[in-house]
């Protein structure tokens, strides 16, 4: 019987070829593959592994005569068609244990950045500029900070803070109960957080309940100079709103990792106009959609998705 076969359609760590293997798949290694390749060839395939370039949708899933397994790297599952995939008996596996830490680090140290303005310091010490007064930050100790969402990465960057001495506040709609060690983090209505908090920072996925989270609305009624921070989903945030507000004070500062675009070459030219205006912030902080691209966590994903491929399949199933 023909070994069953694996489309992966994105860098990963050795751990993903050699776990595969030893579960009995055989598999084709294409990062560089377009969705459009992907639709071309699904038909040939029994596994898939995806990162956020591959939107599974009920389209491509009809291609998907003989498909076990979707298996996404990281936790974006905005990208599947699940609800569909499950009807044709393919099973969804996510993997977002592997890079909270990741990205726990990579938003406080965007922040620090922002408040110790070490972007602009850095440039102009380059050009030999010497601004002390100019570049004086802010500590954050003392500050109150809101995580909105605490599922794996926002419980996480809450870690991250606590020997900060900085007040964690904390909303999860669907979290009602914080697990035992998270005791820092104290659950709140969103009201709360957006009455108290100096700073924000958002861990959603992208859903039509949460796109456009922080828009206009939720801006003003925080408090005035609140600094923002985004590294789940860039349709978290109203991109012509949140630069508005920055341009008028009601945000002071923002840390995005994550944009409503993320593919600079399509921008329209009002898209192009806006985010020039974002980019020439000294109080913005940005970096392209990599707080969980680390070279810890490209093998804590494989890992993570191998190990649940083998719990969930079981070796009988896929011999």
């Amino acid at each position: 019987m023909d070994k069953k076969k694996v489309l992966i359609t994105d860098g990963v760590h050795q751990v993903m070829f050699d776990g595969l293997k030893n579960l009995g798949f055989e598999t084709e290694y294409l990062p560089n593959i377009s969705l459009e390749e992907v639709h071309e060839k699904a038909h040939l395939y029994q596994g898939l592994v995806i990162n956020s370039k591959i939107i599974v949708d009920k389209h491509l899933i009809d291609k998907m005569k003989d498909m076990i397994f979707i298996a996404r790297l990281g936790s974006g599952m905005e990208i599947i068609d699940q609800e569909y995939a499950a009807s044709n008996n393919i099973k969804i596996i996510n993997s977002p244990e592997g890079n909270c830490n990741a990205v726990a680090e990579h938003a406080l140290g965007m922040l620090l950045a922002l408040a110790n303005n070490l972007h602009r310091a850095d440039k102009e010490v380059r050009k030999k500029e010497w601004n002390r007064e100019k570049n004086r930050g802010f500590e954050l100790q003392g500050k109150t900070i809101g995580i909105i969402g605490f599922g794996h990465t926002g419980s996480t960057f809450s870690k991250k803070l606590e020997s900060l001495s900085i007040d964690i506040l904390a909303h999860d709609k669907y979290k009602y109960i914080y697990e035992d060690g998270f005791s820092d983090a104290q659950a709140v209505e969103l009201s709360e957080i957006q009455q108290r908090a100096d700073i924000i920072s958002f861990h959603l996925p992208l859903n039509d309940e949460t796109q456009y989270y922080c828009d206009k609305e939720f801006i003003n009624k925080c408090k005035k100079g609140v600094i923002i921070i985004n590294t789940s989903r860039g349709g978290i945030v109203n991109t012509k709103d949140l630069l508005e507000a920055l341009q008028s004070g009601q945000v002071g500062g923002a840390c995005l990792d994550v944009f409503e675009n993320e593919k600079p070459h399509t921008f329209t030219s009002e898209e192009d106009y806006l985010y020039q205006q974002l980019y020439q912030m000294d109080n913005v902080i940005l970096s392209p959609h990599v707080a969980g691209w680390t070279q810890e966590s490209k093998k804590k994903l494989s890992e993570i998705i191998i190990n649940k491929l083998s719990e969930q399949l079981g070796m009988q199933d896929i011999g």
